[in-house]
Parts: structure tokens; C-alpha cells; sequence
């Protein structure tokens, strides 16, 4: 009797994942529910912080000719970012991934925001007016750049979202593919400490 109770119970329970299953499926199918469901999935994948590069393994910036353009319309030459702890992130208002890692970057560049010695880069190929949506929808206040001649060699980014943190000497602390907490401990003490090289 309990072996018969037990079987039902456990066909009970693969017929409900079954259904959830198709559910998904359905949902992922329907354009006006897959992108919503797509940034759901990918913040359940953002809950950890990214890995931080041992020092002697960390790739160093050799050169720092970029020219980017800011929301004002105002051109920022990468050479100015010499000597400072650099937070780059590529992104764009469409990609899932992006969405679902930007509250997190969005407090890490409030935390550090009033730092001189930290600067945020955060580059699209959008559309300032997208941008600028985007932003406002969420309220967000982070500096959206674009690129305004060839990529830089070092950022050559065939995937978004990808982010790198960048130490005052020019190397790569952090370099990230993917949905991350930008917000967690490990990236804060990291920037903390970087600072105070």
C-alpha cells in the first residue's frame, strides 16, 4: 500500500514538472514574454561576483589611445584614465544579460562615484536616445559612452555583456563575460583596495 502511495506521488510530481517544463518552453516562445523571462534567468545566473585575476596572471594595458563619446556629445580621450582604477563595462539597452547585471553595476558606480581616482566607462553601440531612455526608466545615473574611431585592440568584445576593472598601473584585475553582482563584496574590497596602491 505505502509502494503504491509512494509511485503516485512521484508520478504526481514529474507530471508537475512536466507542465512547468512546457510552461517555460511556451513563455520563451512568445516574443512579448521572452526577454522578461530572459532577464529573470540571467539575474538567478548574476547572484555571484565575478572572479578577481591573480596579480601575476593579470594582462596589462599597453596602450591607451581610445577615443570615446560621451551622452553630451563630448569627446573622452582613454589617456586621461592613466593612473586611475578603471571600471569598463560593455552593454547595450536590449541584451538580457546586460539588464539583469546593471542594478548592481549601477550601485557600485554610486558607492564610488564621488572618487576622483575611480573612473566608469559604461560602452554601447545604442543610440544616445536609447540610452537615455533607458536610463530614465530605471533611474539610472551611470556615464553611457561610445566609441568614436576603431575599437581599442585590448577591447575587442565579441560578446556583451563583458566588464573589466582595470588597476592604476593598467592591469586587468577583473575581466568578466557575462551577468555578474558588480555589487558584491568581492568587487568593492577589490576597488578599496586598489585605491590605496
Amino acid at each position: 500500500m505505502l509502494f503504491l502511495y509512494l509511485r503516485m506521488e512521484k508520478k504526481k510530481k514529474s507530471k508537475l514538472g512536466n507542465i512547468l517544463f512546457v510552461l517555460v518552453i511556451a513563455l520563451l516562445i512568445i516574443p512579448q514574454t521572452r526577454k522578461p523571462i530572459q532577464i529573470v534567468l540571467n539575474k538567478g545566473l548574476a547572484l555571484f561576483g565575478p572572479s578577481v585575476i591573480d596579480e601575476e596572471k593579470r594582462d596589462k594595458l599597453t596602450n591607451y589611445n581610445w577615443d570615446l563619446l560621451s551622452e553630451d556629445n563630448q569627446p573622452f580621450d582613454f589617456n586621461q584614465v592613466k593612473g586611475k582604477v578603471v571600471v569598463i563595462n560593455f552593454w547595450a539597452t536590449w541584451c538580457p544579460p546586460c539588464i539583469a547585471e546593471m542594478e548592481s553595476l549601477e550601485k557600485l558606480y554610486k558607492k564610488f562615484s564621488d572618487e576622483d581616482d575611480v573612473v566608469f566607462l559604461f560602452v554601447t553601440t545604442d543610440f544616445f536616445s536609447e540610452i537615455s531612455k533607458f536610463k530614465e526608466k530605471h533611474n539610472y545615473t551611470f556615464p553611457a559612452y561610445r566609441q568614436l574611431n576603431q575599437e581599442h585592440p585590448f577591447f575587442n568584445v565579441p560578446t556583451i555583456p563583458r566588464t573589466f576593472i582595470i588597476d592604476k598601473e593598467g592591469n586587468v584585475a577583473v575581466d568578466k563575460d557575462g551577468a555578474s553582482n558588480w555589487y558584491s563584496e568581492t568587487v568593492v574590497d577589490l576597488i578599496e583596495n586598489l585605491l590605496k596602491k
